[in-house]
């Protein structure tokens, strides 16, 4: 594809190059006659005031070695009553084309030797005609002609290899992410799940990939259902099975007997292994693609949906923002799900019917924030409230919803801080980092600890998103 459109740009314009230089370049060397010949014309009249006052020859003489010189300015007198005609300076036209010029009266060229010759017909005080004749050499018909077809053949060269230059550029753009679609795919295609395809280039080649990491996550999400569904099929075959080694153990003795218990002992560590192979068995989900992760703008609006009906039957409002246009984040849907079923089912937990809540995204250059607020009472201790197993200490919580929720951010680079919300009660932020880094140090002490400053374009951020209405 990429020389492909670097073959067309090259042929539209080398040919627009050649529609334009060439009627250009005929017409510089057209200009550049006319001005010859126009010049030409202005020494011929030049000549012809001194011509109607007088024929006498050193008068003409000084005339034309004032007005010219003698190569290349001639005056052809007529023949006198009985006289002979007289010719001043150099003729280079044949007589036949003078006299050609005296019986039309008109301005006329003829080639000659070396150029071309200019006959301009004066008409005497005697009524007779006089030619002027003035010699236009070659050099001065093409003077700056091949200067000109020389700039015009560099400016078509340089608008060739200008349009060849932009056409790789884009091609490079559209070649670029197309190849990495195929290479997912092939990926995808080879076992590895988390196979993922960044979305950029043209908006047709992004939403290709919008529509490869939605089928990968699907595939995903499929193949752990499955393992699931395998999984509780086969613990489903243990009550059978206990059934049957008991009958087994009541046979008795005897190489049937025997037979029969070594059969359902070999069926028992079957199932066992099947169930612990579908277990154990997880997607190759974790960072093997630079788009591997979710929407979490679909999983907060498919969320909100869920906790809306809830909120309606308590009397809550409640609100979403952000949550319009696709936000990728790195990390799994089902662990994102989770997170926001544990902080919204504190809301509900932890508050009175009628408090509302609101939950905001926040796509930043490097990192999305999700704002998760009501209009409760508020956490008095944070700190405590992030550790695991200890609660604010007023209501006996226990705090492991809020470390799901650290935990997740963690994962990604980024944390998880409590403060006071724009509705007046609690605003858990979670930052998830977007480009990998590790996160900044944290000062000791238990697990849980609540970060006090971060990064100034995280802060920007945050200040932004709490601004919205």
């Amino acid at each position: 594809m990429r020389w492909a459109l670097v073959k067309v740009s090259l042929a539209v314009t080398a040919m627009v190059v050649v529609a334009f230089a060439v009627p250009l370049g005929l017409v510089v060397r057209e200009l550049a006659g006319d001005r010859a010949f126009s010049n030409a014309e202005r020494v011929a009249a030049a000549v012809a005031p001194a011509l109607s006052i007088t024929t006498d020859r050193d008068q003409l003489e000084r005339v034309v070695a004032s007005v010219g010189s003698d190569a290349s300015l001639a005056v052809h007198l007529p023949a006198g009553d009985g006289g002979e005609a007289l010719d001043i300076g150099r003729r280079r036209a044949t007589a036949e084309d003078i006299a050609a010029v005296r019986k039309l009266g008109r301005v006329s060229t003829s080639a000659v030797s070396g150029g071309s010759a200019l006959l301009q017909p004066v008409a005497l005080s005697t009524g007779e005609i006089a030619v002027v004749e003035v010699f236009v050499p070659e050099s001065e018909v093409t003077n700056g002609v091949g200067t000109a077809w020389a700039v015009l053949a560099a400016v078509g060269v340089a608008l060739i290899l200008g349009s060849v230059a932009v056409a790789d550029r884009l091609g490079v753009r559209m070649v670029r992410p197309a190849r990495r679609l195929v290479e997912g795919a092939h990926e995808l295609g080879e076992g590895k799940l988390g196979a993922r395809v960044p979305e950029e280039g043209p908006t047709e080649l992004r939403l290709a990939a919008v529509a490869f990491n939605s089928m990968a996550d699907q595939v995903v999400q499929l193949l752990a259902n499955e393992r699931e569904l395998a999984a509780d099929l086969s613990h489903r075959l243990r009550t059978p099975l206990t059934v049957l080694r008991l009958n087994a153990a009541s046979l008795g003795d005897g190489p049937a007997a025997e037979q029969t218990r070594a059969a359902v002992e070999q069926l028992e560590r079957e199932v066992d292994t099947i169930i612990r192979t579908a277990r154990d068995a997880k997607p190759q989900t974790a960072a093997a693609g630079p788009g591997a992760g979710c929407d979490a703008a679909e999983v907060v609006r498919e969320r909100m949906a869920f906790w809306s009906a809830l909120a309606e039957d308590e009397g809550r409002k409640w609100r979403v923002a952000g949550a319009d246009r696709p936000v990728r984040i790195p990390v799994a849907r089902a662990d994102l799900a989770a997170a926001l079923d544990a902080l919204l089912g504190n809301v509900f937990r932890h508050t009175a019917e009628g408090t509302a809540f609101a939950v905001d995204v926040h796509n930043g250059d490097d990192a999305v924030i999700v704002l998760v607020s009501d209009a409760g009472p508020g956490i008095p201790d944070p700190e405590a409230a992030m550790a695991r197993g200890r609660g604010s200490g007023s209501d006996g919580s226990t705090g492991l919803g809020l470390d799901i929720v650290r935990r997740l951010a963690e994962s990604t680079g980024g944390d998880v801080r409590i403060g006071s919300s724009v509705l007046g009660g609690t605003e858990v932020r979670i930052w998830i980092q977007l480009d990998g880094r590790e996160r900044a140090p944290r000062r000791h002490g238990h697990r849980g600890t609540v970060r006090r400053r971060g990064p100034a374009r995280l802060t920007a951020s945050f200040n932004r998103l709490r601004s919205l209405p």
